[in-house]
């Protein structure tokens, strides 16, 4: 487990940016019953099959410390929601809510009600799987801290973000997914290897079609026992970049998954690069 990090908010420099908008009136939180809340449908999304499913999740696994307040609008009376209709729905669907905090905002026009729920579903920084990730081995999430010490075992490491200028270290991955896959699949013991095989052939970084490739060549019945993992380090090691450029080029010519065509140009070179004749 990491140490914990804390850091003091701070303001940035705002440069030749003009601050605006801050002579407005402030929300203001209030309690309502979600049943009664109203949606415009003349900018609201209609509810689809993926919606349904997300609110029966959220109720499922409802959780306050999880609760975001729905942002509302006062008008003639009524509260309309401008962000938040899935959790209001899941409130309102929850047999054991009767009420729940929302944020109450001034958006006398419709258009300034549209524009405020663009400017929601718009202006946001996403997170990534690397940082979900992150997040969950500090929750403990056992899948989560199993993956952290594998990487950790086998000397790689799992960025938050990837570098912006693209200066990977020996080691680096953001294929979080594929970690987590090559870890059910071969358990931890195996997977630890391949990935210590893989950081061992100094790659930087570790893709997720070379994670793939390599979790297929240990564990397919047809590869299993051709190949070794010192081969499989040695291989990838004398390929260089090469691997995924060919790969590439026999993915299109055979349509295949471009990491089953990585997993055939490594098995053709199995027996090259070895540590003698480097």
């Amino acid at each position: 487990m990491s140490a914990l990090v804390v850091r003091r908010i701070r303001a940035i420099s705002l440069g030749d940016v003009a601050p605006g908008g801050a002579d407005m009136p402030e929300p203001r939180f209030e309690r309502a019953d979600p049943r009664e809340l109203l949606v415009d449908g003349a900018y609201q999304r209609e509810l689809s099959t993926r919606s349904v499913r997300l609110i029966l999740k959220i109720v499922a696994n409802w959780n306050w410390r999880n609760f975001k307040p729905p942002i509302v609008v006062e008008i003639d009376g009524g509260l309309h929601v401008i962000d938040g209709q899935h959790t209001a729905i899941a409130a309102a669907s929850h047999p054991a809510i009767k009420t729940i905090p929302v944020m109450i905002v001034v958006a006398e026009e419709q258009i300034e009600r549209a524009k405020a729920f663009m400017g929601h579903n718009r202006d946001r920084v996403n997170i990534t799987s690397t940082q979900l990730f992150h997040a969950a081995v500090a929750a403990a999430d056992p899948d989560a801290v199993t993956v952290a010490q594998i990487c950790e075992r086998a000397g790689a490491r799992v960025l938050k973000n990837a570098p912006p200028n693209g200066a990977y270290d020996v080691g680096d991955t953001v294929a979080v997914t594929s970690l987590n896959v090559m870890a059910n699949r071969l358990g931890a013991l195996k997977a630890r290897q391949v990935l210590q095989a893989l950081v061992e052939a100094k790659v930087a970084p570790i893709s997720a079609d070379l994670i793939k490739a390599a979790s297929e060549l240990v564990a397919a019945p047809e590869y299993a026992n051709e190949i070794t993992l010192e081969q499989i380090s040695n291989a990838v090691r004398m390929l260089g970049p090469r691997a995924e450029t060919e790969a590439r080029q026999l993915a299109a010519a055979k349509w295949m998954p471009r990491w089953r065509a990585l997993a055939v140009v490594i098995f053709r070179n199995k027996g090259r690069g070895s540590r003698k004749a480097a």
